[in-house]
Order: C-alpha cells, then sequence, then structure tokens
C-alpha cells in the first residue's frame, strides 16, 4: 500500500468540483452513489464516498498537469499504468484503499482517545450542507453523493488526521551525534554526460583551470572563479554524512550508498580539513569535481538531519502500524460496483470559486477597481511573458540540478496536525458549478493557473542562474 496522503476535509470540499464532458464525448454510465463498494470489518462503503474522494483527487491532479502543461494537451488517466490497467483505474482502487484505511481509523479512534465532539459535528454538518446548497443538480448527479455520505467522508477525514500524532507518539526520537553528523561543502560540477571526446577533454581541462586559480587564492569567491572560466558554471552548496555510513541492500539488490554525491566526491571530502580544496580535479563517470570543505561539523546541517530522521521514523512507524493493521481488517470489494466508476481524461472534473456578489457601497467603487484590475492583469501579463522567456532560454542550457536529500528536511504530508473539522476553514462563497464546454474558466482558476506558471517560470529562471550543476 502506498503511503496515505492526509488532506485538509473541509478545506477541499469547499472548492468547486465541476464537472464538463469534451466535445465529442458521449457521457458515461452514471454512478449509483447508494450501492455498496466495499465492506470493512462488516461497515458497509456506499459508493457516493469513493466517488466524491476520486473526483476531488482527480480535480486536484489535473489543475497541477494543466498549470505543469502550460494549455497543452495532456493525458492522464486513459495512460496504461500496468499491463492491462489504466492510471484511472489504479487510482480508483488506491483511493479506495485510502477510504478502507479511514474507516479503520475510526474504529481504533477509542483505543488512542481520539474522538470528534459535538462541535466538530456541527461544523461538519455545516460544511457538507453548503456543499450541497452550493452545487447544481446536475454536478450532485454526476458525483452520486448525498448530504449524509459528505458528512461521513468529512468525518473519516477528521479521524485520520487525527489520529496520526497517537500513532506516532512512541517514536524514538532520540538520535546520535554520529548517525545524523553533517559536513558542509562548497563545488563545481562539469557534466560529461552526452558529448563527445572533445568535449569531456574540454571540461576537464576547464575544472583545471577552476582548481588552479583557486589554490592561487583559496580566499577567493568560488563562484565568481568558476564563471570566469565560464558563465555556464555556478558554485554551489552541498552537505553530506561526516561519519561513512553503512550501505544498504533491499530486496536483493546490490549494495549502494546512501549518500546523494558520488562516492568519490565524499571520499575526497572526508579526508579534507575545514577551508580546504580538494587537491585535484575528481573524476566520476558523468561529471569532473572541484570541491571545498567548509565546515567538517556543520551544526545547522546536523540538526536539520535529526530531524529529517526523526520524520523518516515517524513516517515508517505509521506506515507499519495501519499496514498491519489493513492486512487484519475483513475487507471485501465488490469489483463489478467499483468497475461503474471510471476515471477517464474524457470525463474531466476542475475546481473553482464563484465571484460573490458586491454589495451595494462595494460597487460604487467598481469602475475604479476595474482599471486597477486591468492594470494589474497587464503587469501580470508581461512578467509572465517574460518569464515564458526566461523558461525558454533556461531550457537551452546544458544543466543539470544537483539535490542535496540528506540536507532537505522533508515533512510527510500524513504527519500534519490539521483539524479538518473546525469549519474555520469554510468559505461561504465558494461553490460548486457545472463548467460547460469552451466556457472560459472562473477567474480563481485563471489567477491560480498564472500563480503556478509563474512559479514554474521562476523555478526554470532559478535553473536558468544555476548554469551547470550536479549531477
Amino acid at each position: 500500500m502506498r503511503e496515505i496522503v492526509k488532506k485538509t476535509a473541509v478545506a477541499a470540499l469547499a472548492g468547486v468540483m465541476a464537472a464538463g464532458m469534451l466535445t465529442g464525448c458521449g457521457e458515461e454510465e452514471k454512478v449509483d452513489g447508494s450501492q455498496t463498494v466495499a465492506t470493512v470489518n462488516g461497515e458497509e462503503i456506499p459508493m457516493g464516498i469513493l466517488s466524491l474522494a476520486v473526483r476531488q483527487s482527480q480535480a486536484q491532479a489535473e489543475a497541477m498537469y494543466a498549470s505543469f502543461m502550460g494549455g497543452m494537451d495532456y493525458e492522464i488517466w486513459d495512460a496504461e499504468a500496468e499491463e492491462g490497467k489504466t492510471y484511472g483505474e489504479q487510482a480508483v482502487e488506491e483511493t479506495l484503499e485510502q477510504i478502507e484505511l479511514m474507516y479503520i481509523l475510526r474504529e481504533k479512534a477509542p483505543d488512542y482517545e481520539v474522538t470528534v465532539t459535538e462541535e466538530d459535528e456541527t461544523a461538519i454538518s455545516d460544511a457538507a450542507a453548503s456543499f450541497i446548497e452550493a452545487n447544481s443538480e446536475e454536478t450532485l448527479e454526476d458525483l452520486a453523493v448525498t448530504e449524509d455520505q459528505v458528512k461521513t467522508y468529512l468525518g473519516l477525514q477528521t479521524y485520520q488526521e487525527r489520529m496520526h500524532d497517537p500513532i506516532i507518539a512512541d517514536v524514538d526520537t532520540n538520535v546520535p551525534d554520529e548517525e545524523a553528523q553533517q559536513s558542509s561543502f562548497t563545488y563545481v560540477s562539469l557534466s560529461t554526460a552526452d558529448l563527445s571526446d572533445d568535449e569531456i577533454e574540454q571540461k576537464k581541462e576547464d575544472a583545471q583551470k577552476i582548481l588552479d586559480a583557486m589554490k592561487e587564492d583559496p580566499d577567493a569567491d568560488f563562484n565568481e572563479t568558476a564563471k570566469s572560466v565560464s558563465e555556464d558554471y555556478t558554485a554551489l552548496d552541498g552537505t553530506f554524512d561526516t561519519n561513512e555510513s553503512e550501505e544498504t541492500e533491499t530486496d536483493g539488490e546490490e549494495m549502494t550508498s546512501s549518500s546523494t554525491y558520488p562516492d568519490e566526491v565524499t571520499d575526497v571530502l572526508r579526508t579534507l580539513d575545514d577551508g580546504e580544496l580538494g587537491p585535484d580535479v575528481i573524476e566520476t563517470d558523468t561529471a569532473y569535481y572541484v570541491v571545498r570543505l567548509n565546515k567538517k561539523v556543520d551544526e545547522e546541517a546536523t540538526e536539520n538531519k535529526k530531524e529529517s530522521i526523526i520524520t523518516d521514523r515517524e513516517n515508517e512507524l505509521y506506515t507499519d502500524t495501519t499496514q498491519q493493521w489493513m492486512d487484519e481488517a475483513d475487507i471485501t470489494v465488490d469489483e463489478d460496483v467499483l468497475k461503474t466508476l471510471k476515471l477517464t481524461d474524457s470525463h474531466k472534473f476542475s475546481i473553482a470559486t464563484a465571484t460573490p456578489t458586491p454589495s451595494p457601497e462595494e460597487s460604487s467603487d467598481g469602475d475604479a477597481a476595474a482599471e486597477d484590475t486591468e492594470a494589474a492583469d497587464d503587469a501580470a501579463a508581461d512578467s509572465t511573458e517574460a518569464a515564458d522567456e526566461n523558461t525558454d532560454a533556461a531550457a537551452g542550457e546544458d544543466t543539470e540540478t544537483a539535490a542535496d536529500a540528506d540536507n532537505t528536511s522533508t515533512d510527510s504530508a500524513a504527519s500534519e496536525d490539521t483539524d479538518a473539522a473546525s469549519g474555520d476553514t469554510v468559505d461561504e462563497d465558494e461553490v460548486l458549478v457545472p463548467v460547460e464546454e469552451d466556457v472560459p474558466a472562473t477567474e480563481e482558476t485563471e489567477d491560480t493557473g498564472a500563480e503556478d506558471a509563474e512559479a514554474s517560470t521562476d523555478d526554470a529562471a532559478d535553473t536558468e542562474e544555476s548554469g551547470e550543476t550536479a549531477e
């Protein structure tokens, strides 16, 4: 089972999930939300709850893909994920598995003294009523969900979120210094991937020039020195395990190092003192490296590593515990009912927000606001156009991005402490409405797309500035 990703219940359902068919495609078979799609320890899961969860995830995924693809056509759900199964079919099965776990978490809640209060129930009921009221009859029919099922789904998500911390409460948070200790360094890597012999030789000569210049002036700026050889080169900072970690073996695979950087690089770095340059250009299968050790013991990076290790332990404990519960549970799935829920590229769902009707007082300022909005839109368009040019330029650079996974402390989505039933995230102005074919998207959908596009182009611009980086 894949790791369960936690979602904020009320906020997610307050958005607009509007169904629209693509031109030339007939309507799919309607789903019967009252049918039982699965049972968990004797509790029935109605299809309406699964349908709502699937469409919610579908809309989020399609919004993400749309922002990444920049308006180009794309295929998600109809593509084959594995032999005889599409990504759409796979997503439906995985979503059902998540809901099965939600039922189990609700069942286990008393063992962890986790409850949903009357106040929570009121907030959930209000959110469910607002969801039903905000959506058209056509959309609700397509979702095949009732108000009671929406309330059940919100309650399940609330239990899921509140069960997380009690489950991981006993995790070992003691991380020995020798396990987490991190060293920091600065480096330049010149990629040799897919280059001719002559080009590879030129890269080696450039790396030597950078090293020689740094040896002449050890206090010189590493990045400026690299760029003095070529504007394409950039010095980067990284961290690695100070103490050589044990190699790991998984599922019969050969032994591999857990380090982010090539062994040839870390082996040299571990022989250096603070501020010392690697004596020679380091050659790997895919790049030449010039390195300098900054701190043999980097306290900040070490603390970040400790947090990352604890987070990994929490995620492992949560996953192992819930997987055991899933294995022990009596779960049956009605495959015939499950197959009636289709997730395809011809049946789109999107999330949007309706524009609230202005009050008389707000209307008096309408003209000025419209002028400001138009000016802001023009500025945003110019900014996006410039960013697009930077993206195109960055795409042409011979760059590779180095990721220092060991220095990144990533909290699992499942570890957020979100109280879904608090009701504070409910926005009465957000509604569900059908999206007809060829009708322009709502303002918020367009704005969201623009923001995502700007974020993507900003990342591309950062890549352009990075020049040539580590593998």
